[in-house]
């Protein structure tokens, strides 16, 4: 499918995944609108974005606020006169034991990672559904598909995003909207290696373009076909 010209939000999107796919998009002609909360790094980013000649522009706003939610998407539907594709990537990650982890921190994670993917998909949807015809791609995890020890609250949250995916797909389908769920398992992210989950070698580990690059290859199928659900992993154990 030709992507060239198509409008697309992606959360998250000034640094680790978000940027990646952010940029493999701009490279196929997308016109990108990014949202996050550091307004010196959207800035940046959106300045590499229009240098790969796309209309690029952002949003500074937190997904686990409805009400700048709200506001946001509205002027970024403003800026872009539409949307076609949508890329639910903001997310937070901390680990520790259920007793341990201050119950504050447990429910930002769910805040940000559940409730953030269901406020903007619910602002975004009704312009895909008035189309009949979007791609909405929400990033869950390995951990979401199963639990370990740790990782309860962020365990939670990517379980969660694939039931609500899973849903959603079946809810929109009649609208000829694509939900897409993909599960990656670890990403030299920056996240990731803030969070010293991996030292992000290139050799070894998944980095955020092969990442960006399974995104993209979703989104060329014809449109008869979904890529419902998809986990990527390192060739490397």
């Amino acid at each position: 499918m030709e992507l060239k010209s198509k409008k697309a939000i992606i959360t998250g999107g000034s640094r680790g995944l978000g940027k990646a796919t952010a940029i493999a998009f701009a490279k196929e002609g997308i016109d990108v609108a990014i949202t996050g909360r550091n307004e010196e790094k959207l800035k940046e980013t959106a300045s590499e974005l229009k240098a790969l000649g796309v209309n690029a522009t952002y949003q500074v706003f937190d997904v686990s606020n409805y009400e700048e939610v709200k506001v946001g998407i509205k002027n970024i539907i403003k800026a872009l006169g539409t949307v076609d594709i949508l890329v639910n990537n903001a997310g937070i990650a901390a680990f520790g034991t259920l007793n341990d982890m201050d119950p504050k921190l447990w429910e930002d994670i769910i805040k940000t990672n559940v409730l953030g993917m269901y406020y903007v998909t619910k602002e975004v949807l009704p312009y895909l559904i008035e189309k009949n015809e979007g791609d909405i791609i929400n990033i869950s995890s390995t951990a979401g598909l199963n639990g370990n020890a740790s990782t309860s609250a962020y365990s939670a949250s990517k379980f969660a995003v694939i039931g609500l995916s899973e849903s959603l797909m079946k809810e929109v389908r009649k609208n000829n909207i694509r939900v897409n769920t993909l599960t990656p398992s670890t990403i030299a992210s920056d996240m990731a290696i803030e969070l010293g989950i991996t030292d992000g070698n290139p050799e070894k580990v998944l980095q955020p373009e092969d990442f960006a690059e399974l995104i993209v290859a979703g989104l060329k199928l014809p449109r008869r076909a979904m890529l419902a659900n998809a986990s990527l992993w390192s060739t490397n154990p």
